[in-house]
């Protein structure tokens, strides 16, 4: 079951342009993905890079299982990639007022910053992360590359 589920997590993550969110235990993902349909169709979705379906399917998601931050970051994810960053940063905002130790929330939400050109507020989400990450943190690590690369695109 264990592994099942790791895969699964695997899955995600090697589809989504980051980590798959680092709050979710591959059990955890697993478990929302079984009890809720609509997650499983919004996760999907995401895997097909459809992100008005999987909009649909994580709003359901979310009326099904109201106040669950992984389900509020991957809206986040989906609106910020459909081009929707205003709609997205509520969803990160909502991730993180669930759960603010959210890592990938914390993470989406600073690259969220960088598209809207805000590297100071991206920065205030590296500074969470680097609070929150004890060791190894690919949301850290990811964010800071980021934040990085911005910075030497627009000297």
């Amino acid at each position: 079951m264990k592994a099942k589920a790791m895969l699964a997590a695997a899955a995600v993550a090697a589809v989504l342009s980051g980590p798959a969110p680092a709050a979710m235990e591959p059990e955890a993902i697993d478990v929302l993905t079984q009890e809720n349909p609509d997650f499983a169709q919004g996760r999907r979705a995401i895997e097909a890079r459809d992100w008005k379906t999987a909009i649909k399917w994580l709003t359901a998601a979310d009326k099904r299982v109201p106040g669950n931050a992984d389900i509020h970051n991957l809206l986040g994810f989906a609106h910020r990639n459909s081009g929707q960053v205003e709609q997205a940063l509520k969803h990160y905002q909502r991730a993180l007022q669930i759960d603010s130790r959210h890592r990938g929330a914390h993470e989406y939400i600073g690259e969220a910053y960088l598209m809207m050109n805000n590297v100071a507020k991206a920065e205030e989400h590296l500074a969470a992360l680097k609070r929150v990450c004890s060791g190894v943190c690919e949301e850290r690590d990811d964010l800071s590359r980021k934040i990085a690369q911005y910075r030497s695109r627009n000297k």
